[in-house]
């Protein structure tokens, strides 16, 4: 294949997904980060001769499958997914074992408790109105030691405040009609103390995303250190990052139960 040619092929993130045109893109690399993630996960299942159960909440087109599955070539996982709606194209769809349309504020009831091995609900939790049951409900389908992979778009530390309490009074000041997607603003303090209460989980690990990227600089996601830098970065310094990813494993047995911020203040 000559030169030409081979500059003519569409550039796929990562190798495998056609969303984003950058080799590297900051935006999609927290879902290679999911896919290292499992590929840590897959021997153990494999030498025990079990399948891991993995549910994607918040599926949008499937693109969490398409970062696992190149770390599974034995087709140990089993994917289930849920959305609010369903995307009308997912990746591979007839490949899920289970895909549903589902209100992650109605407690998905549909689905058992204590099931899945992994649950990932990556740029969801923000766009809820209340985050406590929800939580709640992504602890209650893992099973015991099992892990949480939750991600969120985050603040500074203080900034965060503001952003969820100064910016809708400026909202309605200045009649802003349109409303924001975004309901909810973390700083990582808050959306690790979030999960501790609500998931009754450990933290294990939190990595930030997306410190420096996009807009002038997004040529650069072509290039493998840039990537490599801000993978560091993120690991280094992640609260300081645009987003950020927690990996918390569900505690096996716990006498706490957990409470609304409104049952937390009446006490």
């Amino acid at each position: 294949m000559s030169i030409a040619a081979t500059s003519d092929l569409p550039r796929l993130a990562f190798g495998v997904d056609p969303t984003r045109t950058e080799r590297y893109s900051l935006r999609q690399a927290r879902y290679h980060a999911v896919g290292e993630e499992i590929a840590r996960l897959i021997p153990d299942f494999q030498s025990r001769g079990e399948r891991l159960q993995l549910l994607d909440v918040g599926v949008w087109n499937g693109v969490s499958m398409r970062y696992v599955e190149p770390h599974d070539p034995t087709g140990t996982v089993d994917f289930h997914g849920v959305d609010l709606k369903l995307h009308h194209v997912i990746y591979r769809q007839n490949a899920w074992k289970s895909l549903q349309e589902g209100n992650l504020l109605h407690g998905l009831t549909f689905l058992p408790s204590n099931t899945f091995d992994v649950v990932i609900c990556e740029q969801v939790l923000e766009h809820l109105p209340e985050i406590d049951g929800a939580m709640a409900t992504l602890s209650r389908v893992v099973k015991p030691g099992g892990l949480l992979i939750l991600g969120v778009p985050i603040f500074p530390p203080g900034v965060h405040l503001l952003r969820r309490h100064l910016v809708p009074q400026w909202d309605r000041l200045v009649g802003r009609r349109k409303a924001r997607g975004h309901l909810q603003a973390f700083s990582r303090a808050s959306f690790e103390r979030n999960i501790r209460d609500y998931c009754q989980a450990d933290v294990l690990e939190s990595r930030g995303f997306r410190m420096i990227s996009g807009g002038l600089l997004r040529p650069l996601e072509n290039q493998r250190w840039w990537w490599q830098m801000n993978r560091t970065l993120g690991a280094t310094l992640p609260g300081l990052c645009t987003e950020i990813q927690v990996l918390a494993r569900k505690r096996v047995a716990s006498p706490e139960i957990a409470v609304t911020p409104q049952q937390r203040a009446a006490a």
